[in-house]
């Protein structure tokens, strides 16, 4: 598959919005090369595919709040959206392919579902090393003083003449 866009453009899309990753209708439409109307005129046409915890729509406040974070709006006479946005949950973008049916519009779902797990790989990931700092800080609360003493010690050792400029070289 010859890619259309590069991967991390699309893992810059999903966003966050009441605790959901999502992706917004104008943002898929563009991948999909059709117009947000069009793509939203697939989705009302097939309301029973898009429950609410596969599409919903922005509130006033939530659209607002986008477009103060990305400046969407654009001025002018009829350059603004009439509807409030909608937004698409992982199995909402997966269903659009059935609707939206084209092989760009799979070859653009197959990068799009990978997207969404690269996202959720790195947050398993996080997690995971946040509870291994948190055991390691648990095991050094009672070395305080000697974790101390030997930081000391490396930032007299920078400071140092001879060993100014050194530095220490990350394990292979």
């Amino acid at each position: 598959m010859k890619s259309l866009i590069p991967a991390n453009n699309v893992d810059e899309l999903i966003c966050l919005i009441r605790g959901c990753k999502v992706m917004l209708d104008e943002d898929l439409a563009g991948l999909y090369g059709v117009s947000t109307k069009r793509l939203n005129e697939q989705v009302r046409r097939n309301k029973k595919r898009f429950p609410n915890d596969f599409m919903f729509q922005l509130t006033v406040e939530e659209a607002n709040s986008l477009r103060s974070q990305f400046a969407t709006l654009k001025a002018g006479r009829g350059r603004h959206r009439k509807y409030l946005p909608l937004v698409f949950t992982e199995q909402g973008v997966a269903m659009l392919s059935g609707v939206l049916n084209s092989d760009r519009a799979i070859d653009v779902n197959i990068m799009i579902m990978r997207a969404f797990v690269r996202i959720r790989r790195m947050l398993s990931l996080n997690r995971a090393l946040a509870k291994r700092l948190a055991a390691i800080e648990q095991r050094l609360t009672g070395h305080d003083a000697d974790v101390r003493q030997l930081y000391d010690l490396f930032q007299e050792m920078q400071q140092s003449p001879h060993i100014a400029g050194v530095g220490f070289c990350p394990a292979p």
